[in-house]
This record gives structure tokens, C-alpha cells and sequence, in this order.
């Protein structure tokens, strides 16, 4: 059995949100049955179930392993801080962190796939001036793509990386999926501009007929709702520009596809991301500590000196020879009865200062 599988969204503005990130968990529950140990989730900053409380459930049945899979669109600094958190309540706990959906090809395809659902034939927002039937579309001459906007609408961010991030998906998805349209607009629904009107308003400046609204997002909720509130007030002033606003990427099987393929990519890497455990940092101990043992050898190895003879000093005890200056003769002392030094004769002496002297004064 495959490690836990722990899906991590950033926040939920109401129970719409939630409701549905709780469904697609029990679609990933379903589809990994019999392959993931268990398949659980929760939200880093707000919503329930918090990720704390999801990690607390499945350490307490046992299973210390998981791979943890940010289900966002962007970066988000809460899912690092509340994981630390929980490894620092379960100390036992291991996992694997899968890489973000951000800017994803196949999260751009499925952006792609609610963008041609947008413009069917049946538009979800639609002005209708006063006074004119339903059928006000129908007369309405057709409009080519090349008359046809789209404004990509992220959360928005303080973060000034966090919105360069939502421009730099809204140029990818024009490259890969929209070539053909007019322009694809960047728009945020706060903290940053320019608002989902100015991005309406942008497109229709440049010589837009239509403009499809596509929302940033993973899950319906009180975002998306104003989303769509912004775009219908903008329709409701402008009845010559035939605005839509395409579906969020919602509860799918493809967006099920995308975790599941993340999930066994973070499971086969050859250097997952994870926290040290215990176990591996004494493992990694082992293996330093021959190489430190060896550097220690060679810093304390001394390098072999030839010894250097050192000057000569005259001692009270006696007088060494300069190896510079010629020694001076000792005097030697004949034996008695004056018979020369032969082979049975005793070594001369070597006198001192003292014996020096008493041979002075005639007392040796």
C-alpha cells in the first residue's frame, strides 16, 4: 500500500467552497481505493477541516507517511508554516511535497475546455436591454474570434510576484489555447488592479464584440459569485458588448488526473522533498563521519623537518664549542713518573673552570 495521499487547500470563503473541495477529495478517495494507504485534506488558513485536525486524524490511525499536494493556484506561504506546525506536534510524521498546479498545461486545458463551454450557444451572462424578447441573441450578427476577448481573472495579491504570476498564466494560455482571439486581460477581483470592469472594459476599447470572463480559480464560492455579480454589472451598462463568464475548474476527473499524476511524480522522485526524520539524519551522521575522521588525520599529520643545529652557549657548567670558531686545545694532565699516555693509560680529563684554576695554584 502507497503512502497517504494529503490534499492542501489554502482557504475556503464559505461552505460552497468547502462543500466542494470535500467532494473532490471523495473523488480522489475513490479513485485511489485500494492504492493510497488513505486520501484525506484540509485548509491551511481558514475552513474546516483545518489541515492540523486532517494530519492529527491519520497520524492517530497510524499512518506517519504521506505526500502532501498544495491544491492551489499560486504560491501561498500558509501551507510551509502550517505544515512545520504539524511536524512539530507529531514528531513522527514524513512526507513528500508535490509540486503547485500553478500555470500547469493541463490546468490550461482545462481552462481551455470551460473557455469553449463559455462560448456555446448558451451564454451565462447575457444584458437583454429593456423591452426586447429572449431571443435578442438570435439577431445579433455572429462574432469571428478575432473579435472575441477573454479576461483571466486571478484572486489578487499584495503580492506584487503573486500578480505577476496570474500575467504571466494569461499570456501562456493565450500562446496555447486562444492563439486565434483577440487579446487575453489580466483582472483581479482585489488587492490589485486592475477589477474584473476594467478588464471588461480594456477588451472592449481594444475592439472587442465579446468578452469572456474566465475565472483563476479551482472551486466555486463567494469569489466566483463576484465575479460574475462585477461582470453582469459592467453587461448591464454596455448591451452592445455580449459579455460571458465561463465556469470555474470545478470538481472534475481531469483535475483528479492532474493530483494523481502529481501524487506518484512526488512517490518516484529521485530526491523528494521531505522532512529529516531522525532516523535519516543519524543515517546521514554515519556516512559524514569517516570523512571528517580522514580530514582530521590530514590536518593533524606534521610535516617532516630536518632538525637544525642550534648555536653553541658556554655554560657555568663547562665550555661547548662553537661550531663556527675553533675550539681551543684542553690542557691534559701527564700521568705520575711522566710516562707518555699509552694504550693502558686513562683517558684525559676534560677540566672544568674550577679545575682550571686549582692547576693554577699548584694544588692538582
Amino acid at each position: 500500500m502507497k503512502p497517504s495521499l494529503l490534499l492542501i487547500g489554502h482557504g475556503a470563503h464559505d461552505d460552497t467552497g468547502a462543500a466542494e473541495f470535500g467532494r473532490f477529495v471523495h473523488r480522489l478517495r475513490c479513485r485511489l481505493d485500494g492504492v493510497a494507504a488513505e486520501v484525506s485534506g484540509g485548509f491551511a488558513a481558514r475552513g474546516r477541516p483545518a489541515l492540523g485536525d486532517s494530519i492529527a486524524s491519520l497520524v492517530a490511525r497510524g499512518h506517519h507517511r504521506m505526500v502532501a499536494i498544495p491544491l492551489t493556484l499560486g504560491h501561498s506561504d500558509d501551507i510551509p508554516a502550517a505544515l512545520a506546525r504539524a511536524r512539530v506536534a507529531h514528531p513522527t510524521l514524513t512526507y513528500d511535497y508535490g509540486r503547485s498546479l500553478a500555470a500547469s498545461p493541463r490546468v490550461l486545458a482545462l481552462m481551455a475546455e470551460r473557455l469553449a463551454d463559455a462560448l456555446a450557444e448558451m451564454p451565462r451572462l447575457a444584458a437583454v436591454p429593456a423591452g426586447c424578447s429572449d431571443d435578442h441573441d438570435a439577431v445579433r450578427e455572429p462574432v469571428s474570434p478575432a473579435e472575441t476577448a477573454v479576461v483571466l481573472v486571478g484572486h489578487g495579491s499584495h503580492d506584487t510576484a503573486a500578480n505577476a504570476e496570474v500575467h504571466r498564466v494569461s499570456r501562456l494560455f493565450w500562446e496555447t489555447h486562444a492563439p486565434g482571439l483577440l487579446t487575453v486581460e489580466t483582472a483581479y477581483v482585489s488587492d490589485a488592479p486592475p477589477s474584473v470592469a476594467q478588464g471588461i472594459e480594456r477588451c472592449r476599447r481594444l475592439g472587442a464584440k465579446r468578452v469572456v470572463v474566465l475565472p483563476y480559480l479551482l472551486f466555486a464560492g463567494a469569489v466566483l459569485e463576484r465575479i460574475w455579480a462585477e461582470a453582469l454589472a459592467y453587461a448591464a451598462g454596455h448591451v452592445d458588448l455580449d459579455v460571458r463568464c465561463a465556469e470555474v475548474i470545478g470538481d472534475c476527473e481531469g483535475l483528479a488526473d492532474l493530483i494523481i499524476e502529481r501524487y506518484e511524480s512526488a512517490l518516484s522522485a529521485v530526491e523528494p522533498v521531505h522532512v529529516l526524520t531522525d532516523e535519516a539524519l543519524e543515517v546521514s551522521l554515519q556516512e559524514v563521519e569517516p570523512l571528517m575522521e580522514a580530514l582530521t588525520e590530514v590536518e593533524s599529520a606534521e610535516p617532516a623537518v630536518e632538525p637544525v643545529a642550534e648555536p653553541a652557549i658556554e655554560s657555568i657548567t663547562g665550555f661547548v664549542a662553537d661550531p663556527v670558531i675553533e675550539p681551543v686545545a684542553e690542557p691534559v694532565v701527564e700521568p705520575v713518573g711522566g710516562a707518555a699516555a699509552g694504550p693502558e693509560a686513562p683517558r684525559p680529563r676534560r677540566l672544568t673552570p674550577r679545575g682550571t684554576a686549582a692547576l693554577a695554584d699548584g694544588r692538582v
